[in-house]
């Protein structure tokens, strides 16, 4: 591995918690769930200085939105100090999250008999 936050020999370079300030829970609620979307807010170079985790999620962010849980495996950070990092960031005006998006009726029985059988008329 050649992450920043990992050597094979020794293991984490810096404890979880270090990163957190010792926090588990984000210090205010902002619905960050496994599937959120999380978006960088673009603000023409003027965020304020970062450290080195906070500024990585930013940077996972800038392109495209994506889920929490996919920032987590590519931070190669545990899902709970994501979720913390996060909501800084969020409290910072950084980033935005936002619900999963949802595909409301597909569970529908009806919906779905019709789609089988459209598919088995092609």
């Amino acid at each position: 591995m050649s992450d920043h936050w990992y050597e094979d020999e020794t293991g984490p370079l810096v404890r979880p918690y270090t990163v957190t300030q010792g926090r588990t829970r984000p210090a205010s609620e902002h619905g960050i769930d496994l599937m959120s979307q999380v978006t960088a807010l673009d603000l023409d170079g003027s965020e304020p200085p970062l450290d080195h985790a906070r500024s990585s999620l930013l940077d996972l962010v800038r392109r495209e939105p994506r889920p929490v849980a996919e920032i987590a495996a590519d931070a190669d950070l545990p899902l709970t100090v994501v979720r913390v990092l996060l909501a800084d960031l969020v409290e910072a005006g950084l980033v935005r999250v936002s619900a999963p998006v949802t595909h409301e009726g597909l569970d529908d029985p009806e919906l779905l008999r019709e789609i089988v059988d459209r598919l088995r008329e092609l």
